[in-house]
């Protein structure tokens, strides 16, 4: 290891996280024992940590948390190395090949393709579309992706103007079961209360796909939405404690009114 135990030389920076890693495993019990699936939980928790920095634009936050993810990353490879079935060399291998062919503009004379069309070209023949999600996905997510996977084979709108038509067509039917379960006074109904989830359900569907075809990515989308509703609400709360105001007994009209204040001082 050289003259200091804690300096980890190396030809790049993932060589250097990978030296640490399998220090850690040579000299601390935790680290030694901690398996791929133990891990995970500090892998995703470091992914929304970094995705949480970048949200935030903290330079000095967003480089301490790629660290930790960079870390998390490393225990992954050195955990695979030691059980034989991958090594940082053949990791690297698989994805130099896949972004070569999925760059064929770059690193060839082809014309420039779309990602999707890139990947539905490396399927194997009678395999699904939609075949290889990933599990773990959000729903928000998951369902960008769907349709991102259809649309890669011509399966899409070829304008928003069609995913906007969808999308009112989805909010009438919701308004439908929703009058369809009132007329009955059945909130409890089973059957209509699934099928209000269902038109529900569509009408998300549908919004995601607008906002694909606008050009936006539902998750950032929604991620700024939450925080701008979340800052709104907190400065309603401080109005509220500087005249007050009691949230649980204000009524809703009392309450409105201060959120359109505070929307206007914006």
């Amino acid at each position: 290891m050289g003259d200091s135990p804690h300096h980890f030389p190396g030809p790049g920076t993932l060589d250097r996280a990978l030296a640490l890693v399998r220090y850690l495993r040579s000299e601390c019990p935790w680290d030694a024992k901690q398996t791929a699936e133990s891990l995970i939980p500090h892998l995703l928790e470091e992914t929304h940590e970094v995705v949480e920095a970048i949200r935030e634009g903290d330079a000095g936050e967003l480089e301490g948390e790629l660290g930790d993810l960079l870390l998390n990353l490393a225990f992954q490879v050195v955990v695979a190395e030691e059980d034989g079935s991958m090594d940082a060399d053949s990791i690297y291998g698989r994805l130099e090949t896949k972004m070569i062919a999925r760059h064929p503009h770059v690193f060839g004379d082809a014309e420039h393709r779309s990602w999707e069309e890139s990947k539905a070209a490396e399927r194997s023949d009678g395999e699904g579309v939609l075949t290889g999600l990933a599990r773990g996905l959000d729903p928000l997510t998951r369902a960008y992706r769907i349709q991102e996977r259809v649309a890669g084979v011509g399966f899409d709108w070829a304008d928003h103007q069609g995913a906007l038509a969808k999308v009112e067509e989805e909010l009438g039917e919701v308004v439908q079961a929703l009058e369809a379960r009132d007329a009955r006074d059945a909130v409890g109904d089973d059957e209509l209360s699934a099928a209000v989830q269902e038109e529900v359900g569509d009408l998300l569907f549908a919004a995601v796909n607008l906002a694909r075809l606008t050009g936006v990515h539902p998750t950032n989308a929604l991620a700024r939405a939450n925080a701008k509703f979340t800052g709104r609400f907190e400065r309603l709360e401080k109005r509220a404690r500087a005249q007050d105001i009691d949230l649980s007994t204000a009524g809703l009209d009392r309450l409105d009114q201060i959120w359109n204040d505070v929307k206007r001082d914006e």
